[in-house]
């Protein structure tokens, strides 16, 4: 059975893109490729046990085995070296990618304090979007009772499209609630 926010794509998103891309090509309408969850950890050289958290964590949120992350060259400032663990993140593809989506923006999402939308500026010109979460806790599979330390995580929307504007389509069309844009629930009648 596809996720719902995938079915929404294919009947829903596509089509309106297509028109307001202006484009013929179905290969052309841009679509989600991937999203990547990544969690850095400063502490974890120094405390092995916060980075097993925060593996076990990632699991519970995305429900796929996170990989350890390792530091690419050493920094002696920071009493780093060449392959030591730093950190966790997690590649969504396919399925996952739409139910994550889908979690995220009407379940983890609204639970953020003071919540007034997510930034549009948020794109690094190739057509990808990074949300940074301050804090674990807004998604329900976090036991608040269990967490040894708060932390954040970044998510990466990454897409099909080079071009900013295009994925910025993408994502409002998938009910992404932007700053000083109206919220538009997916499968509320859309």
């Amino acid at each position: 059975m596809k996720p719902r926010l995938q079915v929404h794509y294919e009947e829903r998103v596509r089509p309106r893109l297509a028109e307001q891309l202006g484009s013929d090509n179905p290969h052309r309408i841009p679509k989600l490729e991937k999203i990547v969850v990544n969690v850095g950890v400063g502490e974890a050289p120094k405390n092995p046990k916060l980075l097993d958290a925060i593996v076990e964590e990632l699991a519970q949120i995305t429900g796929q085995k996170p990989v350890v992350t390792r530091a690419r060259k050493s920094i002696s400032n920071f009493g780093l070296r060449q392959g030591m663990p730093i950190g966790a993140a997690v590649t969504l593809r396919g399925a996952r990618t739409y139910e994550s989506l889908d979690r995220l923006g009407n379940i983890a999402i609204p639970r953020i304090r003071d919540f007034r939308g997510v930034p549009s500026r948020s794109f690094d010109g190739r057509g990808n979007y990074t949300l940074g979460i301050k804090e674990q806790l807004i998604f329900p599979e976090i036991d608040y009772d269990k967490v040894p330390a708060v932390h954040g995580l970044d998510v990466v929307f990454v897409t099909t499209t080079n071009k900013d504007d295009e994925a910025l389509a993408l994502l409002r069309e998938f009910g992404m609630p932007f700053r000083g844009e109206q919220p538009v629930l997916v499968g509320a009648g859309s």
